[in-house]
């Protein structure tokens, strides 16, 4: 009991998941559980799909970090629906095989009320189906146009992060009109990949430019030199894109084997989440650009939701950890994180779902599809974003930032119906 005898959630009861998370960062004060306990109802249990270990651990890291500290502004003003959240986490290893049973264990064993935070392609696709069997939404914050393809399942939802498909339809008419029209893509070769090297090849063919080589590199390749020999010598753009465990390396040997002679570079910041700007080696990046979702570098002046977002995930104006300078931030992906459990919140008191079940699953999900913009402020710091319920898939703004001074300085956005694109699936035929 507290002082004021209310009731309150033990450290035990946060704990008996297995000591999965931190739980300190988002235990609730009196209200919120004085709340849980007058409707009768214990903790919104969220099932959170990690990548602690595998290529994506650094996203993984700050996914996490994002995470607890939405869950703790949660909680701090009443929880969701008057109960307090409950985070549930599970490594992945980035492992498809893992994914699918993580997806089981969060569900079956843990008996979680939703489960979120996928990121990788090749591990939502492995994962999805099983959501989809055991029939509990799977809220991912991955990128790729899996879900909005309508490859997956009604379960499945991509509402907090946009997809690449429309990143590179809102960015691909900027690089062939002020970079040049003769590109060719580097990219991982697995899903995430290919949707980058499908989407832009068909935007930049229509637009009247031409691919002058495609390079797919396994994810899990750790040099590079070989590779670019294969960029034709006639290439004005190399477009990369690239993730995992190699990427300063990528980078490095990119700049050894082009040098002052190389074609315009377009990246997606992808290739350099998580590393320094300023990190030797580097130098050569300077006056080349890149795609960003959210500006990892803090403007002179910001609006004060995206102040507020920064201090609260804990990084300071170079992106990187307060408490550690050298630990950089995945800032172009880890906000869907935090958007997307704001979304949940909205959904779950909307929907009024209380417990895992058909009823309350059918709630949610229709409540879901039935949203179709989010405004911007401190639950959708990154912006301004307009939902597909058919899809399950949502829109927003892009960037395109240039590096200088071993920074990087945004020089254009996008708009939203800059990104959209003519849906190819409608999930609310599906039957749940």
């Amino acid at each position: 009991m507290s002082q004021d005898g209310a009731p309150t959630l033990s450290r035990r009861h946060f704990l008996q998941a297995g000591g999965l998370v931190a739980v300190g960062a988002h235990l609730p004060g009196p209200g919120v559980a004085r709340a849980a306990a007058q409707t009768g109802q214990g903790p919104l249990r969220l099932g959170f799909q990690v990548h602690r270990t595998g290529i994506g651990a650094v996203y993984g890291r700050w996914y996490e970090r994002t995470t607890m500290a939405a869950v703790k502004l949660i909680n701090e003003k009443g929880g969701i629906g008057g109960r307090p959240v409950e985070i549930v986490a599970e490594d992945d290893g980035t492992d498809p095989k893992r994914g699918a049973e993580v997806v089981e264990k969060l569900a079956v064993q843990h008996k979680v009320d939703l489960i979120f935070g996928t990121l990788f392609s090749h591990v939502v696709i492995a994962s999805a189906p099983r959501a989809g069997e055991l029939k509990i939404p799977y809220i991912v914050v991955s990128e790729g146009y899996h879900v909005a393809s309508g490859r997956l399942n009604r379960y499945v939802f991509q509402p907090g992060i946009t997809d690449v498909r429309a990143q590179v339809t809102a960015v691909a008419p900027w690089i062939l009109k002020n970079l040049g029209k003769k590109v060719t893509l580097i990219f991982p070769d697995y899903a995430f990949g290919h949707d980058h090297r499908d989407f832009f090849s068909r935007v930049a063919t229509a637009q009247g430019g031409t691919i002058r080589a495609l390079i797919p590199i396994p994810p899990t390749e750790t040099s590079f030199t070989k590779y670019f020999p294969r960029v034709p010598a006639d290439t004005e753009v190399l477009y990369h894109v690239m993730v995992g465990p190699g990427v300063l390396t990528f980078v490095k040997e990119m700049g050894e084997h082009f040098g002052a002679r190389r074609p315009q570079i377009f990246g997606f910041i992808d290739s350099l989440e998580g590393v320094d700007l300023a990190s030797p080696g580097l130098e050569f990046l300077e006056g080349t650009y890149f795609w960003e979702a959210f500006p990892r570098y803090a403007a002179a002046t910001m609006p004060p939701h995206v102040r507020f977002y920064r201090e609260r995930v804990g990084v300071n104006d170079n992106g990187a950890s307060v408490n550690d300078p050298r630990d950089v931030s995945t800032f172009s992906h880890m906000f869907g994180c935090w958007e997307t459990l704001f979304i949940i919140k909205r959904a779950v008191e909307q929907s009024g779902y209380k417990k895992p079940g058909a009823a309350g699953y059918r709630a949610f999900i229709e409540t879901l599809e039935g949203f179709q913009s989010f405004p911007e402020g401190t639950e959708h710091p990154q912006g301004p974003k307009k939902f597909v319920g058919r899809l399950h898939q949502v829109f927003g703004r892009q960037v395109v930032s240039k590096v200088e001074k071993r920074r990087l300085t945004v020089i254009h956005r996008t708009a939203i119906e800059d990104s959209m694109y003519a849906p190819e699936a409608d999930y609310t035929k599906q039957p749940l």
